[in-house]
């Protein structure tokens, strides 16, 4: 849901259609998977419902930061297995365009394929913004930065940077890399002076005053220079400018969050960086003068039948518990237009994030308006069920019963 999207009403409800409606879900993420899990569980006998996936595995990438310390891998989970207790089929493919006024989408290989609802789960496009830096990348976060802190245990390193772009994506992992490299410092008895830049105001403000300020305590604890309301540039390896103020500091290496754009979806509407504009439900809506594919500038309003979810959408944050929401109010309008007794409930997004410190974790909750958190607080114990990285309604006690089921075994 983008911030200024206005709100509009909610489908209104059809009676049950002789046939199952067929529901297109596009991706193999949280958004996907949660998507597919609420409608198994909001409408299992109204909707026929195909996932079109380019990966074989749903890697739960939040954890991926513990492993260059050594902490052990994040969780793979084959893709299949949960997209058949989800009640849907599974296509191995990647979606390449769509025909919106047809209702047919195109992959690869599979040609076209008809469909009442398309849910777009395509995730997003990290892109390096700094070339003199190292850039996170989840899914080769140990190969790319094990390396660092092999050095930084060694003793090669004296000073460490962790920079967030203007443009930023999800915030979390840079603190918890952060922490955790200034914890692993510590213990291993070495000095290494620990710097964060970033564009915020406070330190994981999107969080709230009063978990920002429990954050921003924690940095000081662990003796990491903070430096808010700063836009860095990196124009030789190991240099940083800070920005207003043009700081320029030495760093022996520079660790960088990524830029996030859309992803390039022929056939529908994009709006600024690539991403997709819906409303509270889900729908994406028109962009006047750029959709993707025809710029003709005269395609405005809802798309029939094409929804979106995860990082894809123009909502600014980019978190796998805020993906999930957007995916049960997405399935919440398709079970309720195929006939399904419920009332669709929008998108109102609530925040719950782990942060990982190197020692016992800390939970933080945001209510979000705006694109600012309104109302948060920070535990030392979960508030949600099952206390995990990602906290869906569906997914989360899904993985939950088969990480039990694989620990009995």
């Amino acid at each position: 849901m983008s911030a200024g999207a206005p709100y509009t009403e909610p489908p209104s409800r059809e009676p049950p259609h002789a046939e199952p409606q067929r529901v297109l879900i596009a991706g193999g993420g949280v958004a996907a998977l949660e998507t597919a899990l609420a409608l198994h569980e909001l409408a299992p006998e109204l909707l026929d419902v195909t996932v079109i996936a380019p990966n074989a595995d749903f890697h739960y990438r939040p954890m991926t930061v513990r492993e260059p310390f050594a902490l052990g891998a994040a969780r793979r989970y084959p893709l299949a297995p949960i997209v058949a207790d989800a009640g849907a089929s599974l296509i191995c493919d990647e979606l390449a365009w769509v025909e919106p006024g047809e209702r047919i989408a195109h992959t690869g290989t599979e040609g076209p394929l008809g469909y009442d609802a398309l849910v777009l789960a395509v995730g997003a496009k990290a892109v390096p913004r700094y070339e003199h830096a190292v850039t996170i990348d989840p899914a080769r976060m140990d190969e790319t930065l094990h390396g660092i802190i092999q050095d930084l245990e060694g003793g090669y390193i004296g000073s460490l940077a962790f920079v967030a772009p203007g443009r930023m994506s999800w915030p979390l992992p840079l603190y918890e890399l952060a922490l955790m490299s200034a914890g692993r410092a510590y213990d291993t008895g070495v000095e290494v002076a620990v710097t964060l830049i970033t564009p915020e105001e406070r330190p994981l403000a999107i969080f709230g005053a009063n978990a920002s300020s429990a954050v921003e305590e924690l940095l000081e604890r662990a003796k990491i220079h903070t430096i808010c309301s700063a836009f860095a540039e990196i124009p030789e390896p190991g240099e940083v400018v800070v920005r207003p103020g043009e700081r320029h500091l030495h760093m022996d290496r520079v660790i960088a969050l990524p830029e996030l754009y859309g992803p390039p979806v022929r056939g529908v509407p994009l709006s600024e960086h690539g991403f997709l504009r819906v409303d509270p439900h889900g729908r994406v809506a028109g962009v006047a003068g750029d959709l993707a594919g025809d710029r003709t500038g005269d395609r405005t309003g809802d798309l029939a039948g094409v929804y979106a979810a995860g990082d894809c959408t123009e909502f600014p944050i980019k978190h796998g518990g805020v993906a999930s929401q957007q995916a049960d109010a997405v399935a919440q309008a398709i079970a309720a237009d195929a006939g399904a007794p419920l009332t669709p409930e929008p998108f109102h997004p609530v925040i719950h994030g782990m942060l990982l410190t190197g020692d016992e974790p800390l939970y933080l909750t945001a209510r979000i308006t705006g694109g600012h958190g309104f109302s948060s607080e920070l535990s030392d114990t979960p508030s949600w069920s099952p206390p995990s990285k990602i906290a869906a309604r569906y997914l989360a006690p899904y993985l939950d019963a088969r990480d039990r089921e694989r620990s009995r075994a």
